[in-house]
């Protein structure tokens, strides 16, 4: 049963999405990734394999399916 370890709600949908990550100084993005979205503060969830996955992706020996320009801005 799904409770939300932010805002406590008990209600989410399934969902794919996508995150950046930071590897040694590049970003790579990842897509498709299951998770678990909070209905209410829409907290994203992984389970433990979802995230070994993503692990192994973006630290072993697996070639991206395409790479993408990225536009970079600075806050301050």
């Amino acid at each position: 049963m799904f409770k939300c370890h932010v805002c406590g709600s008990k209600k989410a949908h399934h969902e794919l999405i996508s995150e950046v990550f930071q590897i040694d100084g590049r970003s790579v993005q990842v897509e498709n990734i299951p998770a678990q979205v909070c209905d209410h503060c829409g907290e994203e969830v992984f389970t433990s394999e979802t995230v070994e996955k993503v692990r192994l992706l973006v630290h072993g020996n697996a070639k991206p399916v395409k790479s993408v320009k990225m536009d970079v801005f600075a806050y301050a």
